[in-house]
């Protein structure tokens, strides 16, 4: 078998069969396939996509081409929630302790934020004292004892997905569903889930800009979950505004606290309790979507979240007092009031500049090694739909610096509008 005559195949739009993807896969991560000729394969992918038994064949390679996690000494189903990635989204830190609190095991590896987007580690480092790398033993031990754990990702967990995402991002080839939908996949399956929810974000903060788009890569990851025996829904989530109203490390934290203590935002607590009603479902605690969801909110009302995730903070070495003592966590010398131009409507939020403001204040990082300024955040005032008056608070801006290339790209971030515009609902679609 060569290379050279699976591009050509490829190229010429036929379909590759499952030795010949094992083969790709496996003699990339070994180093005998160039980048040049993997590049190459890519683009074509890119132009001529691939069908349903293809992504399920190359995700199934990318999951084993390294180490895997074995769950089985967990007890129960266990259920893996993933986003695509957005601006203010702390669903994982909310969903989590909810999922955990009616029984189903929760075991799962997330990663750093880069660029515009916030990662869970992130987030939970600004707790003091939590540890985001656990022994296998201590790992396993948590979600056995507590119902869930969160650690990063091992270095040699898919090793192809590594060297495959940084050569896309080289070559113009990242947006490209397939290979999307394998990256996300075959992490997820290499983490030893039995089932898995995907939040798939849409709209100006996300990677899929419309819904078509969000559907069909939604619709091909639930068919690969289902090739390989894992039961997949995916839920289509807006991302055109930032989620909820905090964006930054210990701002996100708080917002956490505040949906678990059923003082949260709206759409933020809706969403999250979609993401856990639907993963509670999957683990076998409930026979509808409807009975969960109702279960799911009377764990917020009744305290028993909230206490779940302080269970969770103290089982991974973290000081659980902020929870209510929110002054506790990680705070900014300054506090930046960003104030409307004029009268009017907030019309649309540019959720991917108000991330940006973020990182370039010091709440995100431009490349893998730059430092993280937990403290650093941004508060949304207003949000979309909201009537406001010239002088009036949009957002503050919380950071260590004087920083004007931030305050002044979250002002550039905001529209004002002169009628109102309805603000659009939070989740669009489910596929299961």
């Amino acid at each position: 078998m060569r290379m050279i005559d699976l591009i050509h195949k490829k190229r010429n739009n036929e379909s590759l069969s499952k030795d010949e993807i094992e083969f790709i896969i496996s003699n990339y991560v070994s180093d005998n396939i160039p980048d040049y000729q993997m590049s190459a394969l890519s683009m074509a992918i890119f132009f001529n996509g691939m069908n349903d038994d293809e992504v399920a064949n190359l995700t199934h390679a990318m999951a084993f081409s390294g180490e895997t996690v074995d769950l089985s000494p967990i007890k129960g189903i266990k259920v893996d929630k993933h986003s695509s990635g957005g601006v203010g989204d702390k669903t994982s830190l909310i969903v989590l302790p909810l999922v955990a609190s009616v029984g189903v095991p929760v075991a799962k590896m997330s990663g750093r934020g880069l660029g515009h987007t916030g990662g869970t580690l992130d987030k939970l480092e600004a707790i003091e004292g939590f540890k985001i790398e656990l022994t296998n033993k201590e790992f396993i031990d948590n979600v056995n004892n507590v119902g869930m754990a969160l650690v990063g990702q091992t270095a040699n967990l898919v090793p192809a997905d590594k060297k495959l995402y940084g050569l896309r991002d080289a070559t113009s080839t990242v947006d490209s569903i397939p290979l999307i939908a394998s990256s996300i996949m075959s992490k997820k399956i290499a983490s030893g889930a039995d089932a898995i929810v995907l939040d798939v974000k849409v709209g100006s903060g996300a990677f899929m800009k419309t819904i078509e788009e969000a559907r069909k890569l939604g619709s091909i990851m639930v068919s690969i979950g289902k090739s390989l025996n894992r039961n997949t829904v995916a839920v289509l989530s807006n991302m055109d505004e930032p989620l909820g109203h905090e964006v930054g490390n210990a701002n996100e934290i708080m917002e956490v606290v505040q949906v678990l203590k059923g003082q949260g935002e709206k759409k933020l607590t809706e969403l999250s309790l979609t993401l856990a009603s639907h993963m509670a479902v999957l683990g076998g605690k409930f026979d509808s979507y409807d009975e969960a969801y109702a279960e799911m909110s009377k764990l917020i009302e009744n305290g028993q979240a909230i206490n779940k995730f302080k269970e969770f903070i103290s089982a991974q070495g973290g000081n659980p007092e902020f929870v209510d003592n929110l002054d506790k966590l990680p705070q900014a010398k300054n506090h930046f009031e960003i104030v409307s131009p004029k009268d009017g409507y907030v019309g649309f939020i540019d959720a991917e500049k108000i991330g940006l403001a973020a990182m370039m204040a010091g709440a995100g990082r431009k490349t893998k090694a730059d430092p993280i300024d937990h403290s650093v955040g941004i508060t949304l005032k207003a949000k979309t739909g909201d009537k406001v008056a010239k002088g009036d608070i949009l957002a503050i801006l919380h950071c260590n610096s004087e920083d004007s290339e931030s305050k002044t790209l979250i002002l550039d971030a905001y529209e004002i509008s002169n009628e109102q515009i309805e603000s659009k609902d939070i989740v669009f679609d489910v596929i299961s």
